[in-house]
Formats: structure tokens, C-alpha cells, sequence
């Protein structure tokens, strides 16, 4: 199924990739050579955009056009640096409410994500360039639209973004089962980045490492954790309902 903000061809990519565009994701061919195909992977790497390698049916599903190997998709929205988010909501609020999103890779738990971040009046999201869900119609239409009205940062490594945001006063806490207390226990009311893990490993065991605190919800039967929307759902509003 085609989408408006796909493109398709190995000159195409380049030149989008040449205009400074947000690639999502690019898809190509496995085992595609040639010397523009080359110069295509060459750019990808040098600009740290997510691609992957599939089989040639997976590109023939997603456009019935002369792909060459290669299809893109182009992200719905900008992204923001890392440095630009933080100092601009630092200079106009003294308490902000930053949400770190560790490979949470399903599109639509990122879109019921961004929706809830946005209701709470969260600052900004961060993901990782690699690994992260893509930003695509999915996303938007789970989301209702909200995508467009939050800043999203993507980040080489999660752990640069964690040290960053320390750098700059602001206390990391991740979400964990494995934590010792409850987020009902934990002071909300300053300036915050909470981390939510990826749906099946949770939170990365080094980013674990250098974080200031760790929280976990109360569980009340033999299943030990919640889908990974619902659980930021119920950290960010024990944020809201300490700051209000």
C-alpha cells in the first residue's frame, strides 16, 4: 500500500537525504549492489538514518513502482535537536516534563504514547534513532493527531540524551519491575525525564545503570507488568497530579 510520504529509488533517496529530510526508515534490497546502491548505503550510515535490509517482496508490497531496491519513508514531522529542546523549555519553565522512550518500537503503543504526553502537557519526547517505532500514518492516526503538537527529539544513544539531561538539572527516572519503590512514592514535583522501556526487555540494563531513580507500579496479580502505553499513562499523571 502506497503512502504520500513514501519515495522509492536509490536517486530519489539521495537527493532527499541531500535536502535535509527526515528519513524514518529506508528499506533496501538484500543483497542490492552497485555503485549508486553503495553510495546510497555509504549516505545512510554517514547520517545515521535507520535502515534495513529486506527481501525483494517486502519492497514490491510497499509500492508497485520501479523501486530500484530501495524505499523510504519520509517522516510526517520534524525533528528537534536534543540541545534545542532542552534549552528552549528550560528558559520558560522551571519544572519541565521530559519522556524518554527506550526502543519502544510499536507504532501504535507510540502513538497512544505521544497522545497521553501531550493530555499531561509533557515537554518533549526523546527516542533513539535506531530501534525506535517509526513516526508514520500509523503513529498519527493512533496519536489523533497529537504528534504534531508535542516536540520529538531523535538521539544516537539514549544514554548521551540521559547524561545531557542531567547535565542540565534535570533527574532521570526510569520505570522498572525491578525497582525497589513505587512511583507513589517518588517526589514528581521537579524537573523531571521519565524513561519507559521497550515492550519486551524494557528499559536497556545500561541506560539502568546511570539513571538517578527507579520507580515501578503497585501489581496486584501473577502478571508482572503492563502494556507499555498504559504504564507511562499512569507515571505521567501521578507526575500531573503532584504538580497541580
Amino acid at each position: 500500500m502506497e503512502q504520500d510520504n513514501q519515495i522509492f529509488g536509490i536517486r530519489a533517496i539521495l537527493e532527499a537525504i541531500e535536502a535535509g529530510k527526515d528519513l524514518d526508515k529506508v528499506f533496501i534490497q538484500k543483497e542490492a549492489q552497485g555503485e549508486l546502491m553503495n553510495e546510497l548505503i555509504k549516505n545512510l550510515k554517514k547520517n545515521n538514518i535507520n535502515f534495513s535490509y529486506v527481501p525483494i517482496e517486502k519492497l514490491n508490497r510497499l509500492t508497485k513502482k520501479n523501486h530500484q531496491g530501495a524505499v523510504a519513508n519520509i517522516s510526517p514531522v520534524s525533528f528537534l535537536a536534543l540541545e534545542e529542546l532542552i534549552e528552549s523549555v528550560m528558559e520558560k519553565k522551571e519544572k519541565p516534563l521530559f519522556l524518554i522512550l527506550d526502543q519502544v518500537s510499536d507504532a501504535r503503543n507510540f502513538g497512544a504514547i505521544i497522545r497521553t504526553a501531550v493530555c499531561c502537557g509533557a515537554d518533549g519526547i526523546i527516542i533513539s534513532k535506531n530501534g525506535a517505532a517509526p513516526v508514520n500514518g500509523d503513529t498519527v492516526k493512533t496519536s489523533a493527531g497529537a504528534v504534531f503538537n508535542i516536540p520529538i527529539c531523535k538521539v544516537d544513544h539514549i544514554k548521551d540524551a540521559v547524561f545531557y539531561l542531567q547535565s542540565s538539572g534535570i533527574v532521570t527516572l526510569g520505570a522498572t519491575e525491578k525497582a525497589e519503590k513505587e512511583i507513589y512514592d517518588m517526589d514528581l514535583n521537579l524537573p523531571l525525564a521519565l524513561i519507559m522501556g521497550s515492550e519486551d526487555r524494557g528499559i536497556n540494563p545500561s541506560v539502568l545503570k546511570i539513571i538517578d531513580e527507579k520507580a515501578k507500579l503497585p501489581m496486584f496479580s501473577t502478571i508482572d507488568s503492563l502494556n507499555v502505553s498504559v504504564a507511562c499513562g499512569a507515571f505521567l499523571y501521578e507526575a500531573i497530579r503532584q504538580r497541580r
